[in-house]
């Protein structure tokens, strides 16, 4: 292939990971109108339109994805060597970009990376927070952070997090009003403030284990939210039922601005884990990310 063809790949790579013809031409370093002559010019050569352009966005065709799924890891793979092979060096450089959960990013993500950003200041981190899962190669992503059940087949997968516990919250007001559910099923005749999942734009259902019995209840959604601090601060003001991390609601329940109901009926979740390619070479500066979140495992005691 001619170094053409490859610089009008690495151009369509560019637009298709960024969605923007701004974004891509600001992160190549050329003008808007330059680059999209470019990605034309690959279209024009392969007979076919790789990008459908709006007024106000650009997604790729389904040829187009096709491109980008198959081209695209292979270039990753170059730029993480050359990235590695650059890093070779005392200090550790580079962004490290990771699409993670609000709740991760608050009690996890900060927490354990703050020390090494301070002693490593070469070291950049993005950090998205997002409720979707991502294709974590096609967007652009280093790493991804989920609950262990969640993360997908072929992953290099690092637990990060302890198993977590949920937990059935609301104030005291609204029970004043309402009586205390005693089963899940109870649920469905109170007032739930629910959380919306963007994947498929569907409600999130909220699952129940005691003992060997174990479903879930799709409560009403009176209130909806796409954040766990907006859901919080409604249960607060005592519009409703919240189903929450335990570890979140720890400080209301100790000052009694809210109150736990169902504790028997509370499941417990494999904790986060960090996750990402088995085949992408990782940068120095990633494998520091990587010990600083991992989970030590507490050592056997030797008999």
């Amino acid at each position: 292939m001619e170094r053409a063809d490859i610089k009008h790949l690495l151009a369509f790579l560019a637009v298709a990971r960024e969605r923007s013809f701004t974004r891509a031409a600001a992160k190549l370093g050329m003008s808007q109108s330059a680059l999209s002559h470019t990605v034309r010019g690959l279209e024009a050569r392969m007979g076919m339109r790789l990008l459908t352009r709006t007024t106000r966005s650009v997604a790729p065709t389904e040829a187009g994805e096709r491109l980008l799924r198959s081209v695209g890891p292979h270039f990753e793979e170059i730029e993480a060597e050359l990235l590695a092979l650059t890093e070779l060096r005392d200090k550790p450089a580079g962004t490290i970009r990771i699409t993670t959960v609000e709740h991760a990013a608050e009690t996890i993500l900060w927490p354990g990376l703050k020390g090494l950003l301070a002693s490593h200041p070469d070291i950049h981190l993005e950090i998205s927070a997002d409720y979707g899962l991502k294709d974590l190669v096609a967007e652009g992503f280093h790493a991804g952070v989920r609950l262990g059940n969640q993360v997908a087949d072929g992953m290099v997968a690092v637990r990060i997090g302890q198993d977590m516990q949920m937990t059935v919250v609301a104030a005291p007001s609204y029970f004043a009003k309402h009586p205390r559910p005693k089963l899940p099923k109870d649920l469905l005749h109170h007032r739930c403030i629910v959380l919306r999942l963007p994947t498929h734009g569907a409600l999130y259902t909220w699952p129940f284990k005691k003992g060997r019995s174990e479903f879930s209840v799709r409560v009403e959604g009176y209130l909806v939210f796409n954040t766990l601090s907006q859901m919080v601060q409604a249960a607060l003001d005592g519009f409703g039922l919240i189903f929450i991390p335990e570890d979140l609601a720890r400080p209301y329940l100790a000052s009694t601005q809210l109150v736990r109901v169902l504790d028997d009926w509370s499941p417990v979740f494999e904790g986060y884990h960090l996750y990402f390619p088995k085949r992408r070479q990782n940068s120095p500066a990633f494998r520091l990310v990587v010990d600083a979140l991992r989970v030590q495992e507490p050592r056997k005691k030797v008999s």
